[in-house]
């Protein structure tokens, strides 16, 4: 398991990318974990998003909100080093 975890929801549209295969390749100390259901109803049908070490990230696009999720793991492993 990852020092940096980013939960995602199976129904949401950042699954459109390979967001596990991108993430754990690009960051070794994260681990990428879906779920059927975040329990943030209907919030993955407005907006992509994921959970970084229990911060809601989003974006308008899931490109977007990739972009915004490395961010928030590069801050996340700051505190680490």
């Amino acid at each position: 398991m990852g020092i940096v975890v980013v939960e995602v929801c199976d129904g949401n549209a950042i699954t459109t990318l390979n967001i596990e295969e991108i993430l754990e390749k690009e960051f070794p100390e994260v681990a990428v974990l879906t779920s059927d259901c975040l329990s943030f109803c209907g919030l993955c049908r407005v907006k992509p998003y994921a959970i970084v070490n229990n911060r809601r990230i989003f974006g308008k696009t899931p490109e977007e909100c990739l972009d915004k999720i490395r961010t928030a793991i590069k801050e996340e492993l700051a505190i680490y080093q």
